[in-house]
């Protein structure tokens, strides 16, 4: 009977674990859809497959084509449209361009704030084919404002429609429709569609100055089939160097809004495999689900106001879709547990139910328990990386195995609970081995009440596991009945925790292992009734073997394929003052490819002012000398430069002599620009711009960029000591060059400059 109850409650877990997955994402229809006033996943998929056949970032010659094919697209729905031809800056991330958005508007019967529906139509330079980051995000709102025009249902609010440019080079099309456009003092909310993977659930995030509860709650009354959220989110979102476009619209204009963004299979994220083929569809299905739903809710609502005085912890939660309450309950509901727990133990040993020598033999043990999952899952992953360094040639931080690694990790934490529990298996009042690990939850949850408010849903776990303590201390139930009841109880906990363990190494890279062994260990301990025995029993050599199992296929998988890129690179830089050439690679393993270039004679390490500004600050690997090609920099004409009082005027234009993608103006010495201008345009709203030793501007050549202009004041007496890096990636297509292709197991490596021709010299000042 005991095996059978163990039985039982496994397959409790393993389907509570299914649902909370299950509920987070629709799953294709059997049955294709008929109705004009329906989304067509086959027409979002039409769009999709167009727009995303070539890498079309801006300044590329696709960039255009996809453009004019949505602005057909929305002409086509009888929308007139306009093209926002604007240069924006934006100061955080040293990056300008001049931006294209796509623009259109449906007009609503009401004179009340408009809705504004938001993605970017650029992919990330200079090979993603951007399917997902943004594709999906077109093809949503293409196929949405499709349906939802063929309602004839003119809404009260007017719909703005914003595809906006440049997200990927500094959200420079946010930039400047907020800097510059007539309509954004007519926006009140944003909803904003993205991608920084593939597949897996959309997530809601909030963008907001204010508190959420009203954004929450309206977000609640539009009925999201497969809301996927949780308050803890955004708070980790915001401490992350990972902003959308959105972002713009609520640091520069105040304006609340909602982000919907997936990240599972985060290895497509700006590669040349985020293809149309390798687009989930389900997690398009998602998109289009919220987009449905808030559409329909918010182009009739009021979104004069939807600023809040409170916040809400909110969370996914069986039934309910999201479990929400306010921040000021969590502490009260911190102390009511507190409260609770005292009593309990009171009388547990009033009951003689719980023992102070076992309660303090169960918090060492569960103590040891987080030490060696946390621990080990850390260490391991970074052995893993020393026998695989190819690894860290993803700069993803998630490998195309990442989904072994964690089922990998995830049984090896388990069997070492096991393993860890059986040194008191003997231990007669197994309720004393509850009081530890409520014990350390109640310690967190504390810390969340001073400090990460968003995760206050973290106490529910611990109101079951104090329900699971009340009973055994105050009834007599069987072995087998506590087992299933106390599972049972404990759904709430695995149904919030369980995507959690999956999401963290997911987004944020298998580094992060570690933090799934934390909840494991953690939830472990709450759910020790269920997973106790006084035996070795079949489920620890089941995980066990399990554990073999996907550390095995984790391993089999670990090289790649023709579906598995292998991401590498050639960075050729030319210095026209000094005239030295050299080649860079950012490969930490050489292949094929790169090793045509580095041999045994390559240097380990970087080159001075070569390595161009990237997400991760990745410095090149290896670099080796070769001829110097003399290719052609741009040319750069003073137009202006003057004393004036104390201060030097001055004005340049860099006119480039070749397909120029990219200026990089780098300072040697801290530099103090007065009213810095690019092509006329302000930086930094004309206050001083200061810069110590680092890239001050990073300017992406346009398709309509002739020439870039600069103009600034500085000290009179200011000695210049600045660079200009000026890069194409055209390394492969050029003549002076004899580069073998990539096989195709392999791929150009996203987040750097790469492909590319770097001509470096000294700005004449």
């Amino acid at each position: 009977m005991k095996a059978f109850s163990s039985l039982v409650s496994v397959l409790i877990i393993l389907g509570v674990i299914y649902w909370s997955f299950s509920d987070m994402k629709p799953t294709l229809p059997s049955e294709k859809v008929t109705s004009k006033t329906a989304f067509s996943i086959d027409n979002a998929l039409y769009h999709l497959k167009k727009i995303s056949k070539e890498a079309h970032y801006t300044g590329s010659e696709e960039h255009k084509t996809v453009q004019n094919y949505i602005v057909r697209e929305l002409q086509k729905m009888g929308l007139e449209t306009e093209i926002q031809t604007q240069t924006a800056i934006n100061r955080k991330w040293f990056a300008a361009t001049t931006t294209e958005n796509i623009l259109a508007r449906i007009k609503g019967t009401e004179n009340g704030k408009a809705l504004m529906l938001l993605t970017h139509y650029d992919s990330n330079p200079h090979s993603a084919l951007g399917a997902s980051d943004a594709g999906s995000g077109v093809v949503t709102i293409l196929e949405g404002i499709r349906a939802f025009l063929a309602k004839n249902k003119t809404p009260k609010n007017d719909i703005i429609i914003l595809i906006s440019d440049a997200e990927e080079l500094g959200l420079l099309g946010a930039q400047a429709f907020v800097d510059a456009h007539s309509w954004t003092k007519d926006v009140g909310l944003v909803l904003n569609f993205e991608a920084r993977g593939s597949g897996g659930p959309s997530y809601m995030l909030m963008e907001t100055n204010g508190k959420n509860s009203k954004l929450l709650s309206e977000f609640l009354a539009a009925k999201p089939n497969y809301p996927a959220a949780n308050s803890l989110m955004y708070s980790i979102y915001k401490k992350l160097p990972n902003d959308t476009d959105l972002t713009i619209f609520r640091e520069n204009a105040d304006i609340n809004g909602f982000n919907f963004a997936f990240i599972g299979d985060h290895f497509d994220y700006h590669t040349a495999q985020d293809s149309y083929e390798r687009l989930d569809r389900e997690t398009l299905l998602h998109q289009a689900d919220y987009f449905t739903s808030t559409v329909n809710y918010f182009a009739n609502s009021d979104l004069s106001n939807l600023n809040s005085d409170e916040d809400y912890v909110y969370v996914n939660f069986p039934f309910m879709g999201l479990a929400t309450y306010p921040f000021s309950w969590v502490l009260p509901m911190l102390i009511a547990a507190i409260v609770v727990f005292v009593l309990l133990i009171f009388f547990g040993i009033a009951k003689r139910k719980l023992s102070l020598k076992g309660i303090l033999k169960g918090l060492g043990i569960f103590l040891l328990s987080i030490l060696l999952c946390v621990g080990i899952s850390f260490g391991l992953w970074k052995l893993i990386l020393m026998i695989h360094p190819h690894y860290q040639d993803m700069l993803h931080g998630f490998t195309y195995n990442g989904y072994q690694y964690i089922a990998a990790f995830v049984f090896l934490n388990i069997w070492l609970l096991f393993k860890t529990y059986k040194y008191i298996s003997k231990h007669e009042k197994i309720t004393d081995f509850l009081i530890g690990p409520i014990l350390i939850w109640l310690i967190i949850n504390f810390l969340i009440s001073s400090s990460l408010k968003g995760a206050g849903f973290f106490i529910i776990p611990v109101f079951c596991a104090l329900a699971i303590l009340a009973i055994a201390v105050f009834m007599d139930l069987e072995e087998k009945s506590k087992r299933i009841l106390f599972t049972i109880l404990s759904i709430p906990t695995l149904y919030i925790f369980a995507p959690l363990v999956k999401m963290f190494p997911v987004g944020l890279g298998l580094k992060i292992l570690f933090v799934s062994g934390l909840f494991i260990a953690l939830i472990f301990g709450l759910m020790v009734f269920t997973f106790h025995q006084k035996k070795t029993f079949w489920m620890q050599k089941t995980v066990g073997l399990l554990t073999i199992i996907f550390f095995g296929l984790a391993t089999y998988n670990s090289g790649f394929t023709v579906d598995k890129k292998k991401p590498n690179s050639i960075v050729y830089i030319q210095n026209s003052d000094d005239k030295t050439a050299y080649f860079g690679t950012y490969n930490h393993t050489l292949d094929e490819y790169t090793k045509q270039i580095f041999d045994k004679n390559a240097i380990e390490g970087g080159i001075v002012n070569a390595e161009t500004k990237s997400k991760y600050n990745t410095r090149f690997s290896y670099h080796k000398k070769t001829d110097f090609r003399n290719i052609k920099s741009s040319n750069i004409v003073t137009e202006l430069d003057t004393i004036i009082g104390n201060k030097r005027f001055i004005e340049l234009t860099i006119s480039p002599e070749r397909k120029v993608n990219k200026l990089e103006f780098i300072t040697k010495k801290e530099l103090k620009l007065h009213q810095f201008k690019v092509n006329d345009v302000l930086v930094n709203d004309g206050k001083t711009y200061n810069v110590k030793r680092a890239t001050f501007l990073i300017y992406h050549v346009a398709n309509q960029d002739k020439e870039v202009t600069l103009s600034f004041s500085v000290s009179k007496d200011y000695s210049f000591n600045v660079i200009i890096n000026e890069i194409s990636y055209d390394l492969l297509e050029n003549l002076n060059f004899n580069i073998t292709p990539r096989t195709e197991t392999m791929m150009p490596m996203p987040f750097v400059t790469n492909d590319a021709i770097i001509i470096s010299k000294k700005l004449p000042l």
